[in-house]
């Protein structure tokens, strides 16, 4: 087997064809959620197949989407409250602390830590664990009571986002300015200049360093 290539690079040196179960190949979209053991050590663990490097011995299997719960809801109607949430997953509270969730997760959060803090309505420490999840699914797969740690989580980052975190200024203005046409004139220049001419501003362009 060739050195360096991820699960899913494997797999396509050795002639499949993903369609499912391949999404953004950068460890964003978690799409690629992995379970594999190896031929002598029983063990689970757990990644992303575009993450993950290939090793020999190694046995492999995508999990398939499946559905969790998930209930529909107006953020805009929401209260941002740990009752509010338990009202929307009330088998949050049939958590018995296993961490099969923390165990399972391919990003090494502590999802369990998350849950709890979930139970206790602490807004911020939800959103400050949960901030990396990617949304596979890995955690709900392996939970015995069958919950959505990940939805539950996306609700929370959801809430805080909305309700919670001042709106800056600039941001205002800028939606402000955008609504009133501002930028109009200069979209429309962008978009009338060959193709050659579009190449060159593109590649003159002022980019901000780096700090």
């Amino acid at each position: 087997m060739r050195q360096g290539l991820t699960i899913m690079t494997a797999l396509e040196y050795c002639g499949y064809r993903l369609v499912r179960g391949c999404g953004c190949r950068t460890g964003a979209c978690g799409a690629c959620a992995t379970v594999y053991n190896f031929k002598h050590d029983p063990e689970l663990r757990y990644g992303l197949a575009c993450q993950t490097a290939a090793e020999p011995d190694m046995c492999v299997v995508q999990i398939p989407f499946f559905p969790t719960a998930k209930p529909i809801y107006d953020i805009e109607q929401l209260r941002p409250t740990g009752e509010q949430i338990l009202e929307l997953y009330p088998e949050l509270v049939t958590c018995f602390g296993c961490n099969n969730c923390t165990r399972s997760c391919p990003q090494g959060l502590e999802v369990m830590d998350f849950v709890s803090a979930a139970l206790r309505g602490d807004f911020s420490s939800v959103v400050e664990k949960s901030f990396d999840c990617v949304m596979c699914g890995l955690c709900a797969a392996r939970c015995p009571r069958g919950l959505p740690p990940h939805n539950v989580a996306l609700l929370y980052r959801r809430l805080y986002a909305r309700h919670l975190v001042p709106r800056s200024q600039h941001l205002e203005d800028r939606i402000k300015e955008i609504e009133e046409g501002k930028f109009e004139a200069e979209y429309k220049k962008l978009k009338d200049l060959p193709r050659e001419e579009l190449r060159r501003v593109y590649e003159e362009r002022w980019i901000e360093p780096v700090k």
